[in-house]
């Protein structure tokens, strides 16, 4: 068995791109600008909820402006994506936009 095709610890596959349960997976980056920090706390408990499919996340305060930039990658199915994207971006003052791998 080479190194790709050995599941992680999480399931997948590097070469098959799949979770053990067969369900199909992409890598997907959400980028998300905070405008409004009183969303902080319901941003934050979707990405806790959504954790099992988080490869990193990376936030940015950008004071001067008085927003915040979050990049959340993550490796789920299309579905757990769109989910997570389309909650996120329903919070008062909190956008959203999605960038998928091939």
């Amino acid at each position: 068995m080479s190194p790709s095709t050995i599941p992680d610890a999480k399931g997948f596959s590097a070469a098959e791109g799949k979770r053990k349960n067969g369900m199909e997976t992409r890598v997907a980056l959400i980028g998300i600008v905070v405008e409004n920090r009183e969303s902080a706390a319901a941003l934050n408990a979707l990405l806790h909820e959504y954790n099992e499919y988080m490869i990193g996340r990376m936030g940015i305060p950008y004071p001067k402006r008085k927003i915040s930039i979050i990049s959340v990658a993550v490796d789920a199915p299309q579905d757990v994506i769109s989910a997570l994207a389309g909650k996120l971006g329903m919070l008062d003052g909190v956008s959203t936009k999605t960038v998928y791998s091939k």
